[in-house]
């Protein structure tokens, strides 16, 4: 979808409003958890997110369901006494949700992600819990043998406030006393759902990665899209500046109207001028690169910067590799993104882009038959077919090192060598979504950890982008990134 806040608006807009209280909390607030997800997913939205109103403050414009059991007051939107489901007109698929929420004693709402159409929240779709778990309603005291009386909550782990209601709980001890105004964000990208409860990090989660803590089957755990939906209980509760920033997959050329000139919600890591924002491989053995400390780190550095500069640099908007040196590598970690890359190779060339550090979407010409020194080409289909050992025939594309996951393309999509084409990459979680000139090639592939050769050590969480070199001259350009919340 598109909005029409200008990016000026949208920085004051969130300076001024949905990040202050997260933003202060991650700074100040002696509870929050140490995950470094937090600030991770606190950046990653003011770097990348547009915000939409999801409510206008005066009334349900947007909106439709129990239209009668809410209202619009003083910029609050307020669930009544007996306010059932209130369902957003619009689907979403991938998205960040903030919100401020304030209940009474015992209160009890619920947000509902990708609901379908007069869908019940937690069942076809999935609920996040908006509740005062700690109301009389939900707690009691019981004596217990010895006479003694001790405090007793009745509610299973996947009803608290901040749970996927059902399928996943959450952490607690960040909501804050009843008649307070809470700050929430819920991110939904893909199967990853991420909850920050008043700066804290209270569920980051997988879904493919999990069994519902219920016992139930939750269907509504595979909705690709679906409706938003304030998933009232009877009780009262306030919520305002309800905000909505969408993070559906782009399209799959970056809609933009200049070389190196980044697309809305994108920005460049290559300007088109030198090799700011660069750096060299400072060792070709990621676990052997991350170790290194102090001097040693410096010393490996510098000596790559030096290789970087001997062998990479910039013509006329094109960053070009003579094919002598090193990989070269992003000076910033990342973790989840979309990833524009223009690339060009010559014929016979092979190259590659590590993600997060790691090997790799492979870049080759597929009809490049290999032959070795000294043997003639192939004169008919079966000797062709028999030159083709190693794959490169299948197309650019896969992740070509995975050994459990598919590695390949489902389609050769490459253009002729000397040809320019474009990557779209989508990077959520450990899974990766390509987009090779328009035709999607790769579909939420696990990348595995190649670092790891006994499959036990999940994938690194951010690390560096790497242009791999394979002893051969390449061309990249238009190189635009879009950071996910993570």
């Amino acid at each position: 979808m598109k909005f029409l806040l200008t990016k000026a608006l949208l920085f004051s807009a969130v300076a001024a409003t949905m990040f202050s209280s997260l933003t202060l909390a991650i700074a100040q607030d002696q509870k929050i958890d140490p995950n470094v997800a937090a600030a991770n997913t606190a950046q990653a939205i003011l770097d990348s997110a547009t915000w939409a109103d999801l409510f206008n403050g005066k009334d349900l414009t947007g909106w439709t369901g129990d239209l009668k059991g809410y209202a619009a007051q003083d910029g609050i939107l307020i669930c009544n006494k007996g306010g059932k489901h209130l369902y957003t007109e619009k689907e979403y698929s991938d998205f960040a949700l903030h919100f401020e929420f304030k209940l009474e004693e015992s209160g009890n709402n619920g947000i509902g992600l990708r609901v379908p159409k007069d869908g019940h929240p937690s069942k076809d779709g999935m609920e996040i819990q908006i509740l005062d778990h700690d109301g009389k309603v939900y707690n009691g005291d019981a004596v217990m043998a010895d006479g003694k009386t001790q405090k007793l909550n009745w509610l299973k782990p996947w009803q608290y406030h901040g749970s996927v209601y059902g399928i996943y709980p959450p952490r607690l001890g960040y909501l804050k006393p009843v008649g307070e105004w809470n700050t929430q964000t819920i991110v939904v990208i893909e199967d990853h759902i991420l909850i920050l409860l008043n700066g804290a990090v209270i569920v980051d989660a997988f879904l493919d990665d999990i069994t519902p803590v219920d016992g139930n089957p939750h269907p509504g755990m595979k909705n690709k899209k679906g409706h938003i939906v304030l998933a009232g209980h009877d009780d009262r509760v306030e919520f305002r500046n309800l905000k909505l920033a969408d993070y559906a997959p782009s399209p799959t050329k970056p809609q933009t109207s200049a070389d190196n000139t980044p697309p809305a919600g994108f920005t460049t890591f290559f300007n088109g001028k030198d090799l700011s924002g660069w750096k060299g491989l400072a060792h070709d053995n990621a676990n052997q690169r991350r170790a290194l400390t102090g001097d040693d780190l410096k010393a490996a550095q510098e000596k790559a910067e030096t290789a970087m500069k001997e062998h990479w640099s910039v013509a006329e908007g094109i960053l070009t590799y003579d094919g002598k040196g090193q990989s070269l590598c992003t000076s910033k970690d990342y973790g989840d993104f979309e990833f524009y890359v223009d690339w060009k190779i010559p014929p016979g060339a092979d190259s590659g882009i590590y993600l997060r550090g790691t090997p790799q979407i492979q870049i080759w010409d597929p009809w490049d038959p290999r032959v070795k020194p000294g043997q003639p080409d192939p004169t008919n289909p079966e000797e062709w077919v028999a030159q083709y050992t190693n794959g490169r025939n299948l197309g650019s594309g896969g992740l070509w090192n995975n050994r459990r996951w598919r590695n390949a393309p489902t389609s050769l999509a490459d253009k002729k060598p000397g040809e320019w084409n474009t990557f779209l990459i989508r990077m959520v979680g450990n899974k990766v979504t390509i987009w090779l000139n328009d035709k999607l090639i790769v579909d939420r592939v696990e990348l595995e950890n190649y670092w790891d050769q006994s499959g036990l050590v999940p994938l690194i969480r951010a690390d560096q982008i790497e242009l791999q070199h394979h002893g051969s001259e390449l061309f990249f350009k238009n190189m635009y990134i879009r950071e996910l919340p993570y």
